[in-house]
């Protein structure tokens, strides 16, 4: 690996998506840079054994790759480059430790899906340049404490999954997309980018990083939750003609809303659709986490698409309707859970 400006670097939830880059990361030439995570449970106890094992797609064996693991942030230094695997709904509780891994020149690369907390810092596009959106980023505590000017977007084409403690599975080989809230093209961003391409992570870097987030956003916000609400994998859902005309209708009112906010989307709804139905056996994110009894991402996926659906005077009547019975869904399946 070349010189890079990142001796070190903590991908904190290492799940999924995050489980797959530290072990990319951390299988590269280790030695200019130390590569640790923070993770949970059995998860972490099995990466602290044997390291985490990744299956690409495809692969007949895994990556298997060692690094340093805890549960808490704050036995680690601080870190040059911290990289959150964390979902959106999952930030705010993870504040106390992402602190306490950062020096005054830290960069934070937050891998999210839907529109995320610091979406409207350094914004020419919207006209609601520095808004802060409470129900991502309730009291603020993520943009005193972490602070918008660290943060590098991301919006992650990846299918993953932990098939076990310490095993992840990629079921496609990805695409990456990085972005300044600036839309500059910063050495920071530039630095970041080779580090994950040596690395073997498909990355582009983006000026308009906002583009990008509705974009893949179209498909999140229609997806994941008739998914949860009807336990359908993707290819169900575009078979059945009735869902597929919602999927329509969902994406139609998110590419409205991204466009009252100055977002320009290349792909028109109905091409939008037509891809995906060429989907295979998918099962989102949000079933997954259904299935298992955690908590969904409902308001980066869908609640805020309502919320600024509102704030543009743009109408948002079936993702409003897939929200309530999405949170009523999320309460009675906590409810099981716990």
């Amino acid at each position: 690996m070349t010189s890079s400006p990142f001796k070190t670097i903590c991908v904190y939830g290492a799940g999924a998506l995050g489980g797959a880059i530290a072990a990319k990361l951390a299988s590269c030439d280790g030695a200019q840079t130390q590569i640790s995570v923070v993770a949970r449970g059995a998860h972490l106890e099995s990466i602290r054994s044997g390291g985490i094992r990744l299956w690409e797609a495809g692969a007949d064996s895994p990556l298997v790759a060692r690094m340093t693991a805890t549960a808490d942030a704050g036995e680690l230094p601080p870190q040059d480059l911290v990289i959150t695997g964390l979902k959106g709904h999952q930030l705010a509780a993870a504040v106390p430790g992402i602190v306490k891994l950062l020096h005054s020149g830290t960069r934070v690369v937050m891998i999210l899906n839907g529109v995320p907390w610091w979406y409207f810092h350094r914004d020419r596009q919207s006209g609601h340049a520095e808004y802060q959106l409470e129900e991502l980023d309730p009291n603020g505590e993520l943009w005193h404490r972490v602070g918008p000017e660290r943060v590098i977007g991301c919006v992650a084409y990846q299918g993953a999954e932990v098939i076990a403690p310490g095993e992840v599975r990629l079921s496609n080989s990805g695409h990456f997309i990085l972005g300044e809230p600036s839309g500059e093209t910063t050495a920071d961003i530039e630095a970041t980018a080779a580090l994950l391409q040596q690395a073997g992570i498909n990355i582009s870097i983006s000026g308009r990083i906002r583009d990008d987030i509705w974009s893949k956003l179209m498909g999140n916000a229609a997806f994941n939750p008739i998914s949860a609400l009807t336990r359908a994998l993707m290819s169900d859902i575009m078979e059945d003609p009735a869902l597929a005309a919602m999927v329509g209708q969902v994406m139609s009112e998110v590419k409205a809303v991204a466009e009252a906010l100055g977002s320009q989307i290349a792909m028109s709804v109905e091409e939008r659709v037509e891809r995906s139905r060429q989907i295979g056996p998918v099962r989102t994110s949000m079933l997954q986490d259904l299935l298992a009894g955690k908590a969904l991402e409902i308001t980066p996926l869908v609640g805020v698409v309502v919320s600024l659906g509102k704030l543009t005077n743009v109408p948002t009547p079936i993702s409003a309707t897939i929200l309530a019975l999405v949170t009523q869904l999320d309460r009675k399946n906590q409810q099981g859970a716990s």
